[in-house]
C-alpha cells in the first residue's frame, strides 16, 4: 500500500509563522519529542519519501511504529493550528468563549459566566453567527434556571424565547439560501454556461424560487448577500452580463456596508469581484478590468483575506482573467510573457490549486500560445486538458478544447491525423446532450479543409464557413463559443491572409 501523504501535505501547507508557533508550543513541553524529529525531516523533503525516512532513522525506536507516530504528529500540528487561529476567526473566538462559559458554569461562577455570555452574544449578533447565537441563548436559559434557584426572578423569559425564535428563523432562512446556492453552483462548476433546454429550466427554477424572486425574503445581511450572489450566478450561466453585473454589484455593496459579515464571507467577496471582472471584460471596459485585477490582488494583505484558500482563489482567478483580458485585446505576446510568472506562483501553491482552476489555466495558456502561432506549445497544453478529463467538472472547457485541438492540428498541417481526431470528436459530441451546432459546423468544414492542400480550394471553404458561422451566431446560445475561442477572427484571418492576433486587435 502506498504511504499516506496527508501529514506531508499538512506540514508543507504551513506558513513560516505557523511553523514558528508550532515549534514554540512544542518547546514548552518537557521530555523527548520524537514527533519533532519527524516534523523537521518531513519539512525538508521536497517530495514525500517514506522509504528514505525509514532508512535515515533506522535504529530509532519510534520508527518501528511509524504510522502511530505520524498520526500523533498530525494531531499535534492540528492542535497547534487551532491555538494559532483561535483568535483570528470569529468562529474560533466564539468557540473559545463558549468553552470558557462552560468552565465558569461548572465552577458555579455564574456572574462571571453571565458577562461572557452577554459579550459573546453581542459578537455573534454583530457577525451574524446564528448557530453560536442560538447556543449562547441556551446558556442564558441555563443561567436563568440558576437565578431561579437563588430566588432571583427578574429575567424576562418570554423575551428570550422570542429572541430564540428569531435566531432560529434566520438560521433556517440562511440554510435555505445555501441549498439554492449549492444547486446553481453545481450547474456553473460542471458546465460553465447553460447548453441545453433542461439546464436552462433548472436555472430558471432557481431564479424563480420565492426566496430569490420575492421581496424582502432574506432576513439577514448574510442571507441577502447570498441571495444577490445566486441571482448573479443565474444570470451569468445564461451569459446575461448586464443583469449579472447589477446583481454582483449589489452583493458587493451589501458586504461592503457590513464589514463584519464581509470579514466572515471573504471567499464570497473575492468571487463576487471576479464575476464583476468578467462583466467588465465582456463589456469591453478593459481599463476598469485591469484596475479591478490589481484591486483584487491587493486584498491579500487585508485582514480576513490572508488564508491559503483565499490566496489560491486570488491567484487562480486573477491570472486566468488577466490572460482572458489580454486575449480579448489581441495582446497574445503579453499573455505568453505572463505564463512564466504564473508558473512560478503556481509552483509555490502546488497541491492547493483546485482541479477546475488547473484546467482553466491550462486552456488559457494554450490559447495564449495559439495567438502567437506557437501551435506546438499550444497543443501541449490542450493535450494536458484532454488527458485530464473529469466527467463531472467543466465540460465546457473539455468540449471547446476538442474543437481547438482540431484547429491546432489543421494549423500544424497534420491532415492525415485530423481524420482520426474528427471521428473521435464526433463520437464525444454525439454522447453529449450539450453539443452546439457551431461545433458540428466546425468539424464539417475542418474535415473539408483537411482533404485539400490547394490554397484556392481552402479559401472557398473558409468563405463558406464564415457565411454559415455568421448565420449561426444570430442564435444567442451559439455565441457562447466567443467565451472560449474567437472562431470568427480565426476564419477571418484565413480569408484576409492576416495573423489571428492582427484580426483580434483590429476588432478591438
Amino acid at each position: 500500500m502506498k504511504p499516506s501523504t496527508d501529514l506531508f501535505n499538512l506540514i508543507k501547507s504551513l506558513s513560516k509563522s505557523e511553523k514558528r508557533f508550532f515549534k514554540l508550543t512544542s518547546s514548552l513541553q518537557s521530555g523527548a519529542k520524537n514527533y519533532l524529529k519527524l516534523f523537521d525531516y518531513i519539512e525538508k523533503q521536497p517530495i514525500y519519501d517514506e522509504s528514505k525516512l525509514k532508512i535515515d532513522f533506522e535504529g530509532e525506536v519510534f520508527i518501528k511504529h511509524l504510522p502511530s507516530e505520524k498520526n500523533h504528529l498530525y494531531k499535534v500540528v492540528l492542535k497547534s493550528l487551532r491555538m494559532f487561529y483561535s483568535e483570528q476567526s470569529m468562529e474560533g473566538v466564539l468557540a473559545q468563549d463558549i468553552k470558557n462559559i462552560e468552565i465558569l458554569y461548572q465552577k458555579a461562577l455564574y456572574k462571571e459566566c453571565e458577562k461572557f455570555v452577554s459579550r459573546s452574544k453581542n459578537t455573534a449578533k454583530k457577525y451574524e453567527k446564528f448557530y453560536y447565537w442560538f447556543e449562547l441563548i441556551n446558556w442564558e436559559k441555563k443561567l436563568i434556571e440558576s437565578s431561579y434557584e437563588s430566588g432571583v426572578f427578574s429575567v424576562n423569559i418570554d423575551k428570550l424565547v422570542e429572541e430564540e425564535e428569531m435566531v432560529i428563523a434566520r438560521l433556517r432562512n440562511l440554510a435555505e439560501y445555501m441549498v439554492l446556492y449549492a444547486k446553481i453552483n453545481l450547474i456553473f462548476r460542471s458546465g460553465g454556461f447553460t447548453r441545453s433546454q433542461e439546464e436552462e429550466e433548472r436555472v430558471a427554477e432557481i431564479a424563480n424560487n420565492h426566496l430569490i424572486k420575492g421581496k424582502n425574503t432574506a432576513i439577514s445581511s448574510k442571507a441577502a448577500s447570498i441571495c444577490y450572489y445566486i441571482k448573479g450566478l443565474c444570470a451569468a450561466t445564461t451569459r446575461n452580463y448586464a443583469d449579472s453585473f447589477t446583481f454582483f454589484n449589489k452583493t458587493k455593496e451589501i458586504l461592503d456596508n457590513n464589514p463584519e459579515v464581509k470579514l466572515e464571507s471573504s471567499k464570497r467577496y473575492v468571487l463576487t469581484q471576479f464575476h464583476l471582472l468578467r462583466c467588465y471584460i465582456d463589456s469591453g471596459d478593459y481599463e476598469k478590468a485591469q484596475s479591478l485585477i490589481e484591486e483584487i490582488r491587493g486584498l491579500k494583505s487585508q485582514k480576513g483575506f490572508k488564508t491559503i484558500d483565499i490566496a489560491v482563489q486570488i491567484f487562480s482567478n486573477s491570472y486566468n482573467q488577466e490572460l482572458v483580458l489580454l486575449h480579448k485585446k489581441g495582446e497574445f505576446e503579453k499573455s505568453v510573457a505572463l505564463i512564466p510568472v504564473i508558473d512560478k506562483e503556481e509552483k509555490l501553491l502546488k497541491g492547493n490549486i483546485t482541479k477546475e482552476m488547473e484546467i482553466v489555466l491550462k486552456y488559457n495558456k494554450a490559447y495564449s500560445f495559439f495567438g502567437t502561432n506557437d501551435f506546438k506549445s499550444s497543443l501541449q497544453y490542450i493535450n494536458d486538458v484532454l488527458n485530464d478529463n473529469n466527467s463531472m467538472l467543466r465540460q465546457d472547457i473539455y468540449s471547446f478544447s476538442r474543437l481547438m485541438n482540431l484547429i491546432i492540428h489543421f494549423e500544424l498541417e497534420n491532415y492525415d491525423f485530423l481524420e482520426y481526431i474528427i471521428r473521435s470528436t464526433n463520437r464525444y459530441l454525439s454522447k453529449q446532450d450539450r453539443a452546439y451546432k457551431i461545433e458540428m459546423l466546425c468539424i464539417k468544414h475542418i474535415r473539408k479543409l483537411s482533404k485539400t492542400t490547394i490554397e484556392s480550394s481552402q479559401f472557398e471553404v473558409f468563405e463558406k464557413m464564415k457565411e454559415e458561422v455568421i448565420e449561426l451566431l444570430n442564435d444567442h446560445h451559439e455565441r457562447v463559443i466567443f467565451e472560449y475561442f474567437d472562431l470568427l477572427s480565426w476564419i477571418e484571418s484565413k480569408v484576409q491572409k492576416k495573423t489571428f492576433a492582427e484580426v483580434v486587435r483590429m476588432k478591438n
